[in-house]
């Protein structure tokens, strides 16, 4: 089984919520014909309120959505590109490993219905200055426990790239999803922090291993089509 992400932007003509309900209402049963056995659907869809967030950064400001699903062979991935490429006028692909730091075993919701609460959608490559193992090893061994301690986290999945699938794509090496209970979680900087000091502990760790102008991050709505 092997795990896909496909960052995704909409067509310039399409609204946001001409976006979600084609991806989500037309394009998905095609996405589970094609092979994909689980999937999971990002929109960036929640309203000038959100937009206005300080989270809204670099290719995270354009981004429409993301979708994360898994097929036994990666090399039956064309009706699934096929079907993404028909509502886009771009998009990435990657092929990742998944791990999951905080899942989410509270879950009481049904495949199928927006989930509650909002996803802080991150994507970013390695800095030519550090090597795979300080890399893995900072963001692994050091943020992810940084973030479970000052975060108020519902949920976090990381997702190592192992390689881009399309032509184009950039060479982001992390794809995160961070799940919080509510939007005010992130939108207010004492939520989301805790405290000034955290703000500091937070941002100077991030930049052992990111360099903060290639980071791209979107707040988004999540629907699990297929668990």
């Amino acid at each position: 089984m092997e795990k896909l992400i496909y960052l995704l932007w909409k067509k310039p003509e399409d609204t946001i919520e001409d976006f979600r309900r084609r991806l989500l209402d037309e394009q998905a049963e095609k996405l589970l014909a094609g092979g994909a056995t689980r999937l999971s659907v990002e929109v960036a869809d929640l309203g000038e309120r959100a937009q206005g967030s300080p989270l809204f950064i670099g290719e995270g400001r354009t981004l429409s959505g993301a979708v994360s699903l898994w097929l036994e062979c990666l090399d039956d991935r064309t009706s699934i590109e096929t079907t993404l490429t028909s509502i886009c006028s771009r998009k990435h692909g990657y092929l990742v490993t998944e791990s999951i730091p905080r899942a989410d075993h509270d879950r009481d919701w049904p495949d199928g219905e927006t989930s509650p609460g909002v996803t802080v959608f991150t994507f970013f490559p390695k800095p030519d200055r550090v090597d795979d193992a300080t890399f893995f090893e900072r963001w692994h061994g050091s943020h992810t426990p940084l973030s479970l301690e000052i975060h108020p986290l519902w949920a976090y999945v990381r997702n190592a790239v192992a390689r881009p699938v399309t032509d184009g794509a950039p060479p982001y090496r992390a794809i995160v999803v961070e799940r919080f209970r509510e939007l005010d979680d992130v939108l207010d900087p004492m939520r989301f922090f805790g405290s000034k000091d955290a703000i500091g502990r937070i941002m100077a760790d991030l930049q052992t291993f990111v360099d903060m102008d290639q980071a791209h991050t979107a707040l988004m709505t999540q629907t699990i089509v297929r668990s």
